[in-house]
């Protein structure tokens, strides 16, 4: 079969959800590879607050992409794209399926859309938009999108500063406001059989599945007791380590991950403990938010209860049905 051919496999789901519980089960049992899709587990030193795999699980169910990246170095959908493209590449020639396993949706929609055409980053731009920044602050930067660009201005918050920057910064290039680029991108789903989905973008059949729980105020009642439980495993002392490193600050995308901005904050006395521990909670709620208003527009896509043994179970035997179905 040619590897063009073979398919990939997505579980995606809002956080805390059990997708890496489940993907380390399918691990040891399946012919997979695990691909990590979270934008903050590809930085090194994002531990506890990320939810990072224990050694000991990893040992069962080693991930790619995972914690390779410098916190200093920004990592973009288009990085994603790219590596991961090269490691679905190397599951296939390994004999196995990759399984790609996170929270972290754009990552996703870039890997099986693919991404416009952009132009390159200029240094003299973004110079420009930063003096703008420092001498007038973000929210100018977010009214100086809004006047070229008030699509992506409107989706886009004033404390957004990496995509605000990128953002003028194409204009700035083009003429052409980024949302004008994304408007002409073919990114369609071009057809679908047997349950799995074939995106322009990609050459590899998808199969697209998500692990959530249908009760919205138990994944909210999990979210607090997960944070607190990183609190008791050493959140605050994992980022004061960090903050030891003068190279790293808080406007750094990893930093800015939620649950060590908050704490970063704590740390910087801009507010108490009780209100980091709730800003915390509310901010990962807010993206669990976030993160279904992504997968309620993904195509086709197959939604499993993680509350129910039994749609839990049915979901690994689907990923097992499709690896038998290229393998057997």
């Amino acid at each position: 079969m040619p590897e063009a051919s073979l398919p990939i496999l997505l579980l995606m789901g809002p956080t805390c959800s059990g997708k890496t519980a489940l993907a380390i089960e399918a691990a040891q049992t399946l012919p997979v590879e695990i691909i990590n899709v979270d934008s903050a587990l590809v930085y090194k030193g994002l531990n506890i607050g990320a939810a990072r795999p224990t050694e000991e699980e990893l040992a069962l169910a080693p991930h790619r992409l995972l914690g390779f990246r410098d916190l200093t170095e920004p990592y973009s959908a288009a990085d994603f794209r790219a590596d991961a493209l090269k490691h679905i590449e190397q599951i296939h020639n390994n004999g196995k399926l990759p399984l790609l396993v996170g929270g972290t949706v754009l990552y996703f929609k870039a890997l099986v859309e693919g991404l416009a055409p952009l132009p390159e980053a200029d240094p003299v731009v973004r110079a420009e938009i930063a003096a703008l920044a420092d001498a007038q602050g973000w929210p100018a930067v977010h009214q100086a999108l809004a006047e070229v660009d008030p699509v992506t201005a409107a989706r886009l918050k004033p404390t957004d500063k990496q995509r605000l920057q990128r953002a003028l910064e194409v204009f700035r290039l083009t003429g052409r406001p980024l949302a004008a680029f994304h408007a002409e991108h073919d990114k369609t789903l071009t057809k679908s059989r047997d349950g799995l989905s074939q995106f322009s973008g990609l050459p590899y059949p998808v199969l697209s599945t998500a692990l959530a729980p249908q009760d919205r105020a138990w994944l909210h009642e999990q979210i607090a007791l997960r944070f607190r439980a990183m609190l008791d495993s050493g959140l605050q002392e994992e980022v004061e380590a960090l903050r030891q490193q003068p190279q790293l600050n808080a406007d750094l995308p990893g930093i800015r991950a939620v649950g060590y901005r908050q704490m970063w904050e704590y740390l910087d006395g801009m507010y108490g403990y009780d209100s980091m521990v709730e800003r915390g909670i509310i901010a990962t709620r807010q993206l669990a938010k976030r993160q279904f208003t992504w997968l309620r527009k993904w195509p086709e896509l197959q939604w499993f209860d993680s509350n129910d043994r039994s749609q839990r179970d049915a979901l690994f035997g689907l990923l097992a049905k499709n690896c038998k179905s290229v393998f057997s």
